[in-house]
């Protein structure tokens, strides 16, 4: 059961970012457009401790500044899924993992299309970095909140030259 969520919007160089919260934890992070989104919907509107603190590391982070998150964190999910977004946490910022690797990391090496489908659902993306996770050839393969986002996501973090362009 979750408690009561609060709800955020803010602006963002990927677009405007919808954070959910309840007292206690970061739920969620919705992009303006979403392959899947999450079934989060806030009681409220406005701000609670939680909120403000994700705010403030999210502006960090696209500010430059930050490279690891530190929030309370509770992703509602499978199992699985949980383990698959915990170990996502442990990419390091300006790296990236093919599918196969977080496959591996988990010691389900063939369980690609499961770690794909869990990465597709990951309800905190930028702060479990699902972004993070590439093809085994290096290609960006889907992402929730669009390729564009990834993109701009990895080179934001270095991970991607900044003259790579997907739409070339």
């Amino acid at each position: 059961m979750i408690d009561a969520l609060c709800a955020q919007r803010m602006p963002s160089p990927v677009g405007v970012l919808t954070l959910f919260a309840d007292d206690a934890h970061l739920r969620g992070i919705r992009f303006p457009r979403e392959r899947h989104p999450s079934k989060l919907a806030a009681t409220s509107e406005g701000g609670n401790a939680v909120l403000r603190e994700a705010r403030a590391q999210l502006d960090g982070y696209f500010a430059g500044k930050l490279r690891r998150f530190d929030l309370p964190l509770a992703p509602q999910g499978t199992e699985f899924q949980r383990e698959t977004w915990i170990m996502l946490s442990h990419i390091p910022y300006g790296e990236t993992w093919s599918y196969a690797q977080l496959a591996a990391r988990l010691g389900k090496p063939s369980a690609l299309r499961a770690v794909g489908a869990a990465n597709g659902r990951n309800p905190l993306p930028i702060v479990l970095p699902c972004h993070r996770v590439i093809g085994a050839d290096g290609s960006l393969t889907g992402f929730g909140g669009g390729l564009a986002t990834k993109q701009f996501l990895l080179q934001l973090e270095g991970a991607l030259p900044r003259d790579h362009d997907l739409f070339a």
